[in-house]
């Protein structure tokens, strides 16, 4: 039995934004603003990096996206829902239903197969353990990890743990997937096959929000949303005059989107 509240996924058959932030602001204890003002659009099968330094906000809006906080003004949705509107309940619901996460760190489950690691990330859709775990191995085979079902972390390459952690995130087949520096922990040779495996699940039609610092990275993408002091610098989205991209920015040139300071 599912222990989240389920939420109307119908939303996202249309033409709606997978994400729409409008005029985000979030400020912690002691006047620090971490966001100042952001509008940000992400259309449904967008591959976008969103970067920055450390200390520009991307984090904090990183959180925001994936439902882990909410801002202090503005507002923000997710695959149709305002987030504003939902109970923590229904919040733990749309990311469930709704979003995928990817780390640096991995955060696999130390003993347990790759399988099982997968299979975790269908624990709360009331799925039956073998339903669960027979999606699990389809994903794994869809990240190239058939062969290795049954192998545990330690007995498995930082790439393909990497692999692991994107088969977890993708296996609910979530509206949006929010790799946070994903390629941070790995060798050059391993960040390069998972790059090339974001690019070919975005083939697929996922929608992909890179946060990386790496503007090698972020350049090698169809989109950069680049934050700075808490504020959009630069968006290469089409339409992005006022600053939220209004849709994919495959091969279109770049626009400065200036937010208050001054491009570079």
């Amino acid at each position: 039995m599912s222990t989240t509240a389920p939420l109307d996924r119908t939303v996202t058959a249309t033409a709606e934004p997978v994400v729409r932030l409008s005029k985000v602001t979030k400020e912690y204890p002691g006047g620090v603003a971490a966001l100042r003002g952001i509008d940000l659009t992400i259309a449904p099968g967008e591959l976008l990096a969103i970067v920055g330094p450390s200390g520009s906000g991307k984090s904090t809006l990183l959180h925001i996206v994936g439902t882990l906080d909410q801002p202090t003004t503005g507002t923000v949705t997710i695959a149709g829902h305002d987030t504003a509107t939902l109970s923590d309940r229904r919040l733990s619901a749309l990311r469930a239903q709704h979003i995928g996460f990817v780390f640096q760190a991995f955060h696999l489950v130390a003993g347990i197969s790759a399988l099982d690691n997968v299979a975790e990330g269908l624990l709360y859709t009331g799925l039956p353990r073998a339903e669960r775990r027979r999606r699990a191995a389809t994903a794994l085979e869809r990240v190239g990890l058939g062969e290795r079902v049954r192998h545990k972390p330690h007995e498995l390459s930082g790439g393909q743990k990497q692999r692991v952690a994107i088969a977890r995130a993708i296996v609910g087949e979530p509206d949006l997937l929010l790799a946070d520096e994903p390629t941070g922990a790995l060798d050059s040779a391993s960040g390069e096959a998972v790059m090339q495996l974001i690019h070919d699940l975005n083939q697929e039609g996922a929608t992909i929000a890179v946060i990386t610092h790496d503007m090698d990275i972020a350049a090698r993408l169809p989109r950069q949303v680049r934050i700075r002091d808490g504020l959009i610098a630069h968006d290469t989205a089409p339409g992005s005059g006022s600053g939220s991209g209004s849709g994919a920015g495959h091969g279109n040139a770049p626009r400065e989107v200036i937010h208050g300071v001054q491009a570079p």
